[in-house]
């Protein structure tokens, strides 16, 4: 038996995700060439369920009642067991859903109660894309060698905001979001606002990309974009307690659903096998049985790392260890189930060339591989990690066929 973390409440939101991802398969390879055409897809459950996560009910959220159960997507395992079924449907249509996304995990942790409305209001109006941007051209997402400026007015109006970043999701698309900025040196210089794409001086220009397209990754520059006093978060707070505190806080939620959406493509690809081809001989059988137990192996790594941030933010070493194994495997599991086709099998089937160019895609996601080892040898040295810790190498090793990314 497949070991499992999943009470009867999230098994409930893992089965009528799973149900929504059986509807994405058809709708993601028209988006893979016309990624304008994701509303069309409004009306879909998974991007309803999307919408409406990460939405309080405080603040307005209905979220989704399922079984008797109320899910609103404010937990890293709520989204981790939705973003995986949803991915094994299609990743790409699953990033391309309107929804609060990324900027509605900084929200939660960093915005006061007037932005908060502001953020959630603009949400539940209509279904609304947001956008995320702190990676940098040259400078990745070192979020220490920021050179996006934010720049206090003279006369007490509002603040200037100028630079650019990249690869930026749905930015093209999106109605706002958050932007990582500089106000002044050091760590305690950098801070995040809230930001409206209406605004003068805001533009986002897609960039061609090879997996993932749905997504519409960009490049944007912001050229004096003017940002009101009222939209800095974390405005009531400390400068240790705003940005690089909030980021990291931010990506330590994050990485498992992340995570997940590598587990789910991984397991798309192990769906795709038996389905393409029909039958398998007994040798066929038993690679893609041992290729089935290597994926229940890190989506279980998955799920404990998703807990562990959910009961206390500032531990995400096992969340980047899970998010490079999950990488991997999804890398590996997409191209080992090309091996079963045979040398063409990208060009006879376009779902499998399809699913290696999206598997390559996540690896980039909310930090690469080095960056996810850098922060589990951090963790290390801390000794926040040790041999009591559910770790990779124990939570894992036997049942992911490898070793752990650490």
């Amino acid at each position: 038996m497949t070991a499992t973390v999943l009470d009867e409440r999230l098994v409930t939101l893992r089965d009528a995700a799973r149900e929504w991802g059986a509807e994405f398969r058809g709708a993601g390879a028209g988006l893979d060439t016309d990624p304008d055409a994701v509303g069309e897809h409004l009306d879909l459950g998974g991007v309803r369920a999307l919408a409406a996560m990460l939405v309080p009910a405080e603040y307005g959220g209905a979220g989704l009642r399922l079984g008797g159960h109320r899910f609103h997507g404010m937990t890293a395992i709520e989204r981790a067991v939705v973003l995986e079924e949803l991915a094994r449907g299609d990743a790409g249509l699953m990033l391309a859903s309107p929804g609060a996304s990324m900027s509605g995990v900084l929200v939660d942790v960093l915005a006061d109660r007037e932005q908060k409305e502001w953020f959630y209001g603009r949400l539940l109006e209509r279904p609304t894309w947001t956008f995320f941007a702190l990676t940098e051209p040259d400078r990745g997402s070192d979020a220490t060698a920021l050179e996006t400026a934010l720049k206090t007015s003279p006369d007490g109006g509002p603040h200037r905001l100028d630079g650019r970043k990249k690869y930026v999701g749905n930015a093209a698309r999106a109605a706002l979001g958050v932007v990582f900025a500089r106000t002044g040196p050091g760590p305690l210089g950098v801070t995040a606002v809230l930001v409206d794409t209406t605004d003068p001086g805001f533009h986002a220009e897609p960039l061609e990309s090879l997996g993932l397209r749905a997504a519409r990754i960009c490049e944007l520059t912001l050229d004096g974009v003017a940002v009101p006093p009222e939209r800095v978060l974390g405005r009531d707070r400390s400068p240790a307690r705003r940005g690089m505190w909030a980021c990291v806080q931010t990506f330590n939620r994050l990485r498992p659903g992340v995570a997940a959406i590598a587990v789910g493509i991984a397991a798309a690809a192990h769906d795709y096998v038996p389905a393409g081809l029909g039958g398998l001989d007994k040798t066929g059988r038993d690679r893609l049985d041992e290729l089935g137990r290597r994926i229940d192996g890190v989506r279980h790594l998955v799920h404990l790392s998703a807990i562990e941030v959910d009961a206390d933010g500032s531990r995400g070493h096992l969340a980047s260890a899970a998010k490079a194994e999950a990488c991997r495997l999804a890398e590996e599991a997409t191209l080992e189930a090309c091996r079963f086709f045979g040398p063409r099998a990208r060009w006879d089937h376009p779902v499998l060339d399809k699913l290696v160019r999206d598997a390559r895609g996540v690896e980039f996601m909310e930090g690469a591989g080095n960056i996810q080892k850098l922060t589990v040898f951090q963790g290390l040295v801390a000794g926040k990690v040790g041999r009591g810790d559910p770790f990779p190498a124990h939570a894992a090793g036997s049942s992911t066929g490898g070793s752990s990314c650490g």
